[in-house]
């Protein structure tokens, strides 16, 4: 159990369905000392804060009461000690904040477990006397379906059933007490569960509809029926139950991408280790074609990594020295040393499923509604069934027998399961679906408010662009363009400069050989000069190249028409002649103009806030095709740019990676941070873009507006199979076994499709298609 400031996660063990999450929140939240209670039924998870052990104790014995285990998630037990990190001295010194830009909640995760990984069996069996008279499923519900408790109920329930019709056909004149007995097996666990949740003070369930339909047939000499749909009932709970596995099981795969082993290299020795033990700051060796076990940044060595994985990128990344790695990741062609940022239960993948299980107990606006509609609607389908059953023959003297069967047919077809599923079960996949693509959304309503929006406000650097200038032009004069760089690396060789890192980063990637520097100095506010080669070489702005050397016309020429595209220019002079400049610019990010394009084809206004200067971002504005640029601004700023834009009536959704993001990320409908980007604009934001992709936005978008679309047909599935079998029932068409099976068969429907989200699903062939 994960506790903080009084608050608790639980893993629910048998709640399969939405049904279940009503009756444990309405019990706990009724009880004394209780605060606040959010129970999740996609994910399995109940968070409850209270104000004392006490009451601590009392929700875990009313949970178990209505007959649900618990087990503790996100870390049981204090954390271990002495053995319980592997290579900590390599840690000393090294600030956990080393995953800058991807630690969405800190590094207070000391001794948490790794995301799926549950402990707790005391708790159940310590209730396993009282659990054993409930049908829910007790153990784990991470192993196979078939050995769950509902499948031993449903598999012995249906053997009595079976058992009935062959003694009923071998003796006639005991059938209906058979098939009584049968109905038993299947409905004690049923009607206790019933009673139990009615002594919480919740009379309205599915199991007390289920009950008095099964006695009620039984006593108008209905009992094979009865018999039946008990267990039909208990079919379509358990497939329930795999569906909602599925769906939990969606995210937690994530999880297996990330080995149980790692190489720890101590000293030059190397020795295999559990890698939920390794500690930051220890270094690693992964080989070639070998997942990468932790988070982390390359220390030594350089090559490709596939990250399709965790990100979907199909395309090898090249990494070196200083990049960062992801757990889960696969190294390509060559050994690499990684000294390790993040515990196991921080890295990158345990943040995400962490996050999304938390999104999944935020509700919709849809759901909401759901979930108060169905408080009325399980008794509205008592009183229903109780009129159809008393009312004919009340008023026209028709058999009793006949409409009390019909009575018990509308209970059956009344129940909520498929209605109330419908919204979570659907979102729950898209949750998960999103997060295994990059595309981490907050919860519920901010999945169903991204597809409302109709204006997105991108920042420009870090966000559109890359976030680090390069080298874009080279302008020779009387030198070879490799003269000239090679000449500027020279120059900048040992600096930190983001400029300076953007030329040796094109000399290396032109092949060219850097000569030897010497006499360097720095010219405060002008640039840097050495003796390169036997000459005398400065670098730096325009301004005090002038102060060295007569710039020609045609090289001041190429200067201004640099400026106007948004680049530093920098000149270099040998001596007393200009021989070259280099341009530099923060170029767009590859994906950013058919981002912008796929925003604009969903009828999304696109607009950037930046606080550069008016040329450049009207420069990368052009190149990107974006009209509305405005540049220049404070956060403040931005800020109200983004109020302005909701006053005009527009939806408005913010994307930023930086501090200065984080106003306008509140202020806004939506607010997005981009992978890559500050914690701070990480943890503002409604939704997060893990992996820098503008197009990612479009795509939440999408995803979105099918996952309205996949509700909607969900709740038309549920209500219109009730609706026809209703018809059919009250005229006499259908009896008993439809009613179930409508219920039964709407439930698996809607959980079905709802499944359909996991799907992965390009971008293209949504716009295209259009359809879910």
């Amino acid at each position: 159990m994960a506790k903080e400031s009084g608050k608790m996660r639980y893993r629910v063990d048998g709640m399969d369905c939405a049904s279940c999450a009503a009756k444990i929140d309405t019990a706990v939240r009724k009880l004394p000392g209780v605060r606040d209670v959010s129970v999740s039924a996609t994910a399995g998870a109940l968070t409850v804060e209270v104000e004392s052990d006490g009451a601590r104790a009392s929700v875990e014995n009313a949970v178990r009461k209505l007959g649900y285990g618990l087990s503790p998630r996100d870390g049981a037990g204090p954390p271990q000690s002495g053995r319980g990190e592997l290579g900590h001295d390599h840690a000393r010194g090294h600030a956990c904040s080393g995953h800058a830009g991807h630690d969405l909640h800190g590094c207070d995760h000391a001794g948490h477990d790794h995301p799926g990984h549950h402990h707790g069996s005391s708790h159940r069996d310590s209730a396993g006397a009282e659990l054993g008279q409930h049908w829910h499923d007790h153990g784990p519900s991470d192993g196979p379906w078939w050995k769950t408790g509902k499948a031993r109920l449903t598999l012995a329930s249906g053997v009595a059933l079976i058992a009935a019709f062959v003694i009923g056909h071998l003796l006639p004149p005991i059938d209906a007490y058979v098939f009584a007995l049968a109905m038993l097996v299947g409905l004690v666990p049923i009607a206790r569960r019933a009673f139990a949740a009615a002594r919480a003070g919740i009379p309205f369930t599915i199991e007390t509809l289920m009950t008095i339909a099964a006695v009620g047939a039984v006593l108008i000499d209905a009992s094979e029926e009865a018999a039946a749909v008990v267990f039909l009932f208990l079919v379509g709970e358990l497939l329930e139950g795999v569906a909602a596995g599925r769906a939990r099981a969606g995210i937690q795969s994530l999880t297996a991408l990330i080995p149980k082993t790692a190489l720890l290299d101590e000293g030059g020795q190397t020795r295999e280790v559990p890698a939920d033990r390794l500690a930051i700051g220890a270094i690693i060796l992964v080989r070639p074609g070998d997942r990468i076990p932790a988070d982390g940044a390359v220390v030594e060595g350089e090559g490709a990594v596939d990250e399709a994985p965790v990100t979907g990128e199909s395309v090898r990344v090249r990494k070196a020295v200083g990049d960062a790695v992801f757990a889960g990741t696969i190294n390509g062609e060559a050994v690499l040393r990684i000294r390790v940022t993040a515990a196991a239960a921080d890295n990158t993948i345990a943040r995400v499923v962490r996050l999304v299980e938390e999104a999944q107990e935020s509700k919709s606006p849809t759901e909401r509604f759901i979930d108060r509609f169905s408080r009325y609607y399980t008794p509205g389908v008592l009183a229903v069934g109780a009129l159809v059953a008393v009312a004919p023959p009340l008023v026209s003297g028709a058999s009793w027998s006949e409409w009390i069967y019909k009575g018990l047919a509308v209970l059956l077809i009344g129940c909520p399961c498929a209605l109330v599923i419908s919204t979570p079960a659907a979102i729950a996949a898209s949750l998960s679906a999103g997060a295994r693509r990059g595309l981490l959304i907050k919860g519920g309503a901010v999945l169903e408010g991204l597809g409302k929006l109709t204006a997105v406000a991108f920042d420009k650097t870090g966000t559109l662009t890359e976030g680090r200038p390069v080298v874009t032009d080279v302008v020779a004069l009387g030198r070879s363009q490799n003269e000239v760089l090679g000449f500027a690396a020279a120059l900048e060789t040992g600096s930190s400069h983001p400029l300076a890192l953007a030329i040796l980063t094109a000399a290396k990637e032109a092949g060219v050989a850097t000569p030897l520097a010497s006499d360097a100095r720095a010219i405060g506010g002008k640039g840097v000069s050495a003796v390169v080669s036997g000459e005398i070489v400065f670098l730096g702005s325009p301004q005090a190249a002038r102060e060295l050397a007569v710039l020609s016309s045609e090289l001041e020429s190429r200067v201004r028409a640099l400026n106007d595209e948004g680049k530093t220019v920098s000149v270099l002079v040998a001596g007393s002649d200009a021989i070259g400049a280099l341009a530099m610019r923060d170029e767009p990010r590859p994906d950013a103009r058919a981002g912008l394009t796929a925003l604009g084809d969903l009828g999304v206004r696109t607009v950037m806030l930046t606080g550069d200067n008016s040329r450049t971002a009207q420069a990368i504005g052009a190149q990107l095709g974006m009209d509305d640029v405005r540049a220049e601004l404070l956060p403040e700023d931005k800020q109200a740019i983004v109020n302005r834009l909701k006053a005009e009536g527009l939806v408005v959704g913010k994307v930023g990676d930086g501090i200065n993001d984080a106003p306008a990320l509140a202020a806004a409908d939506i607010g997005i941070g981009m992978g890559g980007g500050t914690d701070v604009a990480l943890e503002t934001a409604d939704a997060a873009v893990l992996h820098g992709r503008v197009g990612d936005i479009a795509e939440m978008i999408l995803l979105s507006k099918r996952t309205m679309r996949n509700i909607a047909q969900n709740i038309a599935i549920a209500l219109g199979l009730k609706a026809f079998f209703l018809v059919t029932t009250v005229i006499g068409v259908t009896g008993l076994w439809p009613a179930i099976l409508a219920d039964t068969g709407a439930t698996v429907l809607v959980t079905i499709n709802a499944l359909r989200l996991l799907a992965p699903r390009s971008q293209t062939e949504a716009r295209r298609n259009g359809s879910t």
